[in-house]
């Protein structure tokens, strides 16, 4: 069993909330590819009491430790020094990492993070190292978890141009939250039902309706940005705009918000 360092009076503490569930954000602790993708290629764990942790950080600077607990999914302990013993030497500093379930059904994690050291000059510089690694842990967790996420706002698009709809209730019920809320300068929807009915009715004002997605996705930790275009039954554009998803630790849609760039009553005019 590896020994915790003794005399380490000076703590950095960091709290985040990760969008994605306990079991999943562990996985990149013990997997050394997934611990690699957010401290830097080469880097690698082994992940039981007394394996090897290596960091490697651009500029060839390494830091290495050995594991001291580790308990799925609720914690990892490991020391933390450098290859060249500057400014810290290996094994001269402690770092634990807790996990816990947060939200409203538990499905988001609360990471809580704690750094000791001997010596208080060292903890100052490694604040804003832990803000900027943790930010990189946190979106190369999100990245796997939304890894369906331009085929998900695709399907919520699709759907939005099935006029049939006993096919578009499945289609949206495997991607939206039953409670999901849809926002623009036309709707206030809040869950499936009346999602439904809304669909329903602009399929009858607005026959031939197509929806469809305009360049690519961009995501960052469960908030998704999609330009849209929409085109009446003669395939003449009557609309465009940004749709911004919220998306839960289940990949499933919770939120949209519409933002229109061109008003469909301008369009008609031209």
């Amino acid at each position: 069993m590896t020994p915790r360092p003794a005399n380490l009076p000076h703590r950095l503490d960091r709290t985040l909330l990760i969008q994605a569930r306990r079991e999943t954000v562990f996985r990149f602790f013990t997997d050394s590819a997934r611990w690699a993708s957010w401290w830097g290629a080469g880097s690698a764990i082994d992940a039981r009491p007394g394996g090897r942790v290596v960091i490697r950080f651009p500029g060839a600077v390494e830091a290495v430790g050995e594991i001291v607990e580790i308990a799925a999914p609720e914690r990892l302990t490991f020391t933390y020094g450098y290859a060249t013993g500057t400014p810290i030497a290996p094994g001269a500093s402690l770092v634990t990492i807790r996990l816990e379930p947060a939200g409203a059904s538990g499905r988001d994690t609360r990471l809580h993070l704690m750094h000791e050291f001997s010596d208080a000059a060292a903890r100052d510089e490694h604040v804003q190292g832990w803000r900027y690694q943790l930010s990189l842990f946190a979106n190369a967790v999100s990245n796997e978890v939304q890894t369906d996420a331009a085929a998900t706002i695709d399907a919520w698009l699709d759907a939005w141009s099935n006029a049939d709809a006993l096919a578009r209730g499945p289609a949206l019920a495997r991607i939206a939250d039953p409670a999901v809320r849809f926002r623009d300068r036309f709707s206030t929807i809040d869950g499936l039902d009346d999602l439904h009915v809304h669909l329903d009715a602009t399929h009858r004002f607005m026959p031939g309706l197509r929806m469809r997605r305009h360049g690519d996705v961009r995501h960052c930790q469960g908030v998704a940005l999609a330009e849209w275009i929409a085109t009446s039954a003669d395939g003449q554009e009557r609309a465009r705009g940004t749709n911004v998803f919220l998306l839960n630790s289940d990949g499933r849609i919770e939120s949209v918000t519409g933002l229109w760039s061109q008003h469909p009553r301008q369009s008609s005019k031209e």
